[in-house]
This record gives C-alpha cells, sequence and structure tokens, in this order.
C-alpha cells in the first residue's frame, strides 16, 4: 500500500518506521516545510505536504488537532478513494480551548467538519513507546489492542489490517460518535491493554468526566517519569469511579 504520513513527531515517525518494515511505499511530510524532518529519524521519502497525498492510498494525520484546520486546503486536493486515518488527541493545554470540543462535541467528527472528510479514528490510544516497542505476534494471548472507529466500514477494515500488521489486536469501536471512548480521560486512553480488557475499558468511558480526569492525569505528571510510570498513572486515574 500507498502511505502519506502528515506528522513527524513520535507517532509519525514511529508509523513510518513500522509501515516501511511491513512492506508499505511511504512518503512524510511536515506541514511547515520539508526542512523541518532534517534531525528527525524516519523511514520513508521526505516530500513537501504537498506532494504526500500524491498518488497514495492511505493518508494518516499525525498533528496537533489545532493544526488540523490549517491543511484543509490540501486535505481538499485528496482523491476521495484515499483512506484518511486521524490519530489527534485533544490537549487544550497544547491545543488551545476549542470551543465546540470543549462543548462536547467528539474530537474526530470535529476534526472530519474541519478537513471536509470523514476520518478512521485509530493509533490514538498508545503511547509512541508502546507503538514502537510492545508490537507482538498475533498469536501473542497477552498482545496489546488498538481501538479503531470509523463511518466507512470497508476504510476501517483496511485500517484494521495494518494495525494488526504493525503488531497489535483491533477492537472495533463503531463509527466516529463512539470514537470518544479512547480519548484522553477514559480507561482506554494509553493503559495499554489486551483485546477483551480494552473492549471492558470502552463500554466503562464516561464522556462527562473524560475531560477533568484528563487534566488530573497532567497535573499528576512527573518529567522524571518513565513509560511505566506513564502507564501506571493512566490506569490509576482513568479507572477512577
Amino acid at each position: 500500500m500507498k502511505i502519506g504520513i502528515i506528522g513527524a513527531g513520535p507517532i509519525g515517525t514511529t508509523l513510518s518506521n513500522k509501515l516501511s518494515e511491513n512492506g508499505h511505499e511511504v512518503k512524510i511530510a511536515d506541514v511547515r516545510s520539508i526542512e523541518r524532518l532534517k534531525n528527525k529519524t524516519f523511514s520513508g521519502k521526505a516530500v513537501d505536504v504537498e506532494d504526500v497525498i500524491v498518488d497514495i492510498d492511505m493518508l494518516i494525520l499525525s498533528i496537533p488537532t489545532f493544526v488540523i484546520p490549517s491543511i484543509d486546503r490540501i486535505i481538499a486536493q485528496v482523491a476521495k478513494e484515499v483512506i484518511i486515518v486521524d490519530t489527534s488527541n485533544y490537549y487544550p493545554f497544547r491545543d488551545d480551548k476549542i470551543e465546540a470540543i470543549e462543548k462536547g462535541e467528539v474530537e474526530s467528527i470535529w476534526v472530519s467538519q474541519q478537513i471536509g472528510r470523514d476520518v478512521v479514528k485509530a493509533f490514538n490510544n498508545l503511547l509512541a513507546y508502546t507503538l514502537a516497542n510492545k508490537g507482538t505476534h498475533q498469536d501473542d494471548k497477552n498482545r496489546i489492542a488498538i481501538a479503531v472507529s470509523g463511518n466507512n466500514i470497508v476504510e476501517k477494515e483496511k485500517v484494521m489490517h495494518i494495525v494488526n500488521e504493525v503488531g497489535f489486536d483491533v477492537v472495533d469501536n463503531g463509527d466516529l460518535n463512539n470514537s470518544w471512548r479512547a480519548q484522553p480521560g477514559t480507561p482506554a486512553y494509553c493503559t495499554e491493554l489486551t483485546k477483551e480488557e480494552l473492549k471492558e475499558a470502552l463500554e466503562k468511558a464516561n464522556k462527562e468526566k473524560a475531560p477533568s480526569l484528563r487534566e488530573k492525569v497532567i497535573a499528576s505528571f512527573s518529567p522524571d517519569f518513565n513509560h511505566e510510570d506513564i502507564v501506571n498513572l493512566n490506569r490509576k486515574i482513568y479507572n477512577e469511579k
């Protein structure tokens, strides 16, 4: 498959490596300029953002939520048959407060509205370290799972196939209206769960409580935390009654 990635942060670069390892043809771009990629470590071809959307089957958006509206002109040029995957998560301290999301709009629906295209939500409920280092064979009974949400069943199935390829089980999280269940503040978010555990976590999610739990994790975070500390913090706070 030919895959373009917009965004060269931890998730975008990790996906470039994983997808290239599995034989996909990958291009990666930074929204600002190709020069921004010079000191980044990734796999695939570095291109301008205008070129990353040309001759591809799938486009992965791995950029902060507040940047999404600025790429609407780019997405308008993407072929209709291209699957668009959104990996973003909304954090007010970074993205500024987005009024519609603050009032309860589902993040991925807001993203779809900004770019004028439905997205498939995936790769957002794992930390970059987890994605890079904890993928396993599909026969592993303790395999970590990723939630995938989308309105188009065919597109969603293709994304699920990619998730399995890069080493993770998949839980179908329904359409985009349901995608909030794997966003920050919920038990499914960055807690490294197996398929059955993730299904339960998605069911337990509380939309009203999620923003306050998200902020509680941020307030409790320490720069001295290692990866396991972060996962354990998420598990503790996101599962509060």
